[in-house]
């Protein structure tokens, strides 16, 4: 049987940070684990993939928590007139029941955000665009934008085939053995019309950290 690792876990601490920061009890971690995955998919879904949200680190204090936001679109999430992060901040704090801080950044390279590559692509094969052009075309962007290599997966009914089958486009080198790689990974699901969910992995390798 095949040893799977996710990418991104296996360089936890050394490259890699965590994305909840806190400590709980044993009587207060099933609480606190139930807030911070409520949290994530009130973001998901009230902000969407027109948001292009990369990340998204949690981080607790005694009387605050802190909720970071990594964006390609941070006027999507600000709303007119900010509007928009307060009404995010408000809905957060319903299930902190504490006072929330909502920090955003921008990305300036999304090409490099395995996430967003994913969730582009994903979003491609859901429009019937043709797998192959949307996977090679989403590996040159990334290349062109500055990734040493990217590594990107399909697996599915591909093209409403009876057969799933799995397709792979490797672009550049993408060393998953080398633990001072930066190397991100995500993963997305497209509803193919007629041939049901088509899975999609991204590794994109962004240069060795000292």
């Amino acid at each position: 049987m095949g040893q799977k690792v996710n990418p991104i876990n296996m360089r936890l601490p050394l490259t890699k940070d965590w994305r909840s920061k806190w400590f709980a009890s044993k009587k207060d971690y099933a609480q606190f684990l139930r807030q911070d995955l409520a949290a994530r998919k009130l973001i998901e879904v009230k902000l969407g993939s027109r948001a292009a949200v990369s990340k998204i680190d949690i981080e607790r204090s005694p009387n605050l928590v802190t909720v970071t936001l990594q964006t390609a679109k941070a006027g999507v999430v600000i709303g007119r007139g900010g509007t928009g992060a307060t009404e995010l901040k408000q809905a957060i704090e319903k299930i902190f029941k504490v006072p929330v801080r909502v920090n955003i950044e921008e990305i300036k390279r999304p090409e490099l955000q395995a996430k967003l590559v994913a969730e582009n692509i994903a979003h491609q094969l859901e429009k019937r665009i043709m797998f192959r052009r949307a996977v090679k075309a989403a590996a040159a962007s990334s290349m062109r934008a500055g990734a040493k290599g990217v590594r990107i997966e399909v697996s599915g009914r591909l093209g409403g085939t009876e057969m799933s089958r799995r397709e792979k486009e490797v672009q550049g080198s993408v060393p998953l053995h080398t633990i001072r790689a930066d190397v991100d990974f995500a993963k997305a699901s497209a509803l193919y019309p007629g041939a049901g969910l088509i899975g999609v992995k991204v590794w994109i390798y962004r240069g060795e950290l000292s």
